[in-house]
């Protein structure tokens, strides 16, 4: 059994990383009524702390081994990293990249050296791609989380938290990828102070380790999210499942949403603007405060790591007011009649209203799209639709729906009685330069395309609203089709939001 302690201790890290500032976010700690310590990691000279495993492992190479080469799977942070050693080292770095992986981080690793090959949607894809180049080239693979000189590398993040703070910690938070900073530290903290808890944060989309530890062995997911890429792996390491089965106490998976208000959180702190996978651990914490209705503790969540692309934060804009729950959005039924929108608006009140679409359903009905500022959190959604029922508008809370959010509140109006026998999917693809055109490709020319709706978020992946009109007698036919295409999709046929403003 490795000793992490010692290993942590002595850890050779301090020749490129940094000891990062512990800072309390004094706007979130206000808000979250406990006092939340944010450890700076995205200050690093590669903007994230993979560079400590990284270095920490290649400097037990030989001379001739990093002569001859190293190389690593990685969607931008570790590869960060390893160029760097490389280059500091004097070896040669060869670093496998997903090809959605932003290409902040790909530039980046390029600037350090880095001989990068684009392989794969995934993570895992690069992965096996990379082994197989470790094989045929000769070179030597230094793994992203699974390895205890890794590991041992970001466990020194926890040795500086209780340096920095040697009072009271009621917990510490960090994003779960792969498993090695959560293993590092948590094996690190729990040795010197095992009262203080560690807690995991996963992406709902990409729990691979929650999931492992619900079942009690490492399971591979069939599936993993794109947006927070720098944690999107499908199976976590053994030797880190090891560690976080016997020294993690729990682990806590967010959404999308949740992400997206961090980055603002954060932002809104210190100006820093974090990358999906650098701000989990801070959406974590504030979804363990929700939770279990946490005051007057202290916190300390690591802010991971600051390669984004600039063009992801129009999505980050747009969902953060949602993951906030800063913003409801309603579907609302008003009879259609002099003074039915005037009454219906007089009911908002003073509340902001952040979006109103308006469209004529038939002679009887009409149906609003609406959108507002909420100020108490995600049930204050919940009591302004039982607000407007009860006033006599049928009213339906869309807050948490997804085609809504992502689709529905730009194509109100789009009702036509031409689209009969019309079939809805929500599909995602991986974002890159054809991916569009390649997803239209795919497409059966068999049935007509009677919806269609695409908008470039600047995320990892594209997302795609399609309708196709499929006679009744060809449902087997259209079937056999869905099972072929290719692609993540989503039935939406049966959704109700889709059923009031667009069928």
């Amino acid at each position: 059994m490795t000793d992490y302690l010692q290993k942590i201790l002595t850890a050779r890290v301090y020749d490129v990383a940094r000891e990062t500032p512990l800072e309390k976010a004094a706007n979130l700690s206000a808000r979250l009524n406990n006092t939340l310590l944010l450890k700076r990691e995205d200050t690093q000279s590669v903007f994230s702390f993979k560079l400590r495993g990284a270095y920490n492992k290649m400097a037990q190479l030989s001379p001739e081994v990093l002569r001859r080469g190293v190389i690593c799977a990685s969607a931008g942070n570790h590869a960060q990293g390893v160029a760097l050693a490389a280059k500091r080292l004097g070896g040669r770095a060869v670093i496998v990249m997903p090809v959605t992986t932003p290409q902040v981080k790909v530039l980046a690793v390029k600037a350090r050296g880095g001989e990068v090959v684009l392989f794969g949607d995934t993570f895992d894809e690069a992965n096996s791609h990379a082994r197989d180049l470790e094989q045929r080239k000769g070179l030597t693979f230094v793994h992203p989380f699974d390895d205890p000189d890794v590991i041992a590398g970001q466990g020194t993040i926890a040795m500086e938290i209780l340096q920095q703070h040697p009072g009271p910690l009621h917990a510490i938070f960090m994003a779960i990828g792969g498993g090695g900073l959560a293993a590092g530290m948590a094996a690190y903290v729990k040795r010197v102070n095992p009262k203080i808890r560690v807690i995991g944060v996963e992406p709902y989309d990409s729990a691979a380790m929650y999931e492992s530890l619900r079942a009690g062995r490492r399971l591979r997911l069939d599936h993993v999210g794109l947006f927070a890429d720098g944690v999107a792996v499908k199976q976590v390491g053994q030797e880190t499942f090891r560690l976080c089965r016997r020294y993690l106490d729990e682990v806590v998976r967010v959404d999308t949403d949740d992400i997206c208000a961090a980055i603002k959180d954060v932002f809104e702190d210190t100006r820093a603007v974090l990358e999906p996978a650098g701000a989990l651990a801070v959406a974590g914490a504030k979804a363990f405060v929700e939770r279990h209705r946490l005051k007057g503790a202290t916190l300390a969540a690591v802010a991971g790591g600051a390669n984004l692309n600039f063009d992801r934060l129009r999505f980050v804009a747009e969902r953060a007011e949602v993951g906030e729950h800063r913003e409801g959005v309603f579907a609302v039924t008003i009879p259609e009649g002099p003074g039915s929108l005037r009454r219906f608006c007089a009911l908002i009140g003073h509340r902001n209203v952040t979006e109103f679409n308006y469209r004529i359903a038939d002679a009887a009905s009409a149906h609003i799209f609406v959108g507002m500022q909420m100020t108490a959190g995600r049930a204050e959604s919940r009591r302004i639709a039982a607000h407007f029922t009860r006033h006599g508008f049928r009213t339906l809370d869309i807050t948490t729906d997804e085609m809504a959010k992502l689709h529905l509140r730009h194509m109100v109006g789009g009702r036509s009685a031409l689209a009969r026998n019309e079939s809805v999917l929500r599909v995602e693809f991986p974002e890159r330069p054809g991916a569009l055109m390649n997803f239209l490709n795919a497409m059966s020319p068999n049935w007509n395309i009677s919806l269609f709706h695409y908008r470039n978020h600047g995320a990892d992946y594209g997302r795609v609203l399609v309708g196709l009109q499929v006679p009744p007698a060809e449902q087997a036919d259209f079937q056999s089709f869905l099972k072929t295409l290719g692609y993540r999709y989503t039935d939406e046929t049966e959704n109700q939001a889709y059923k009031l403003f667009l069928r």
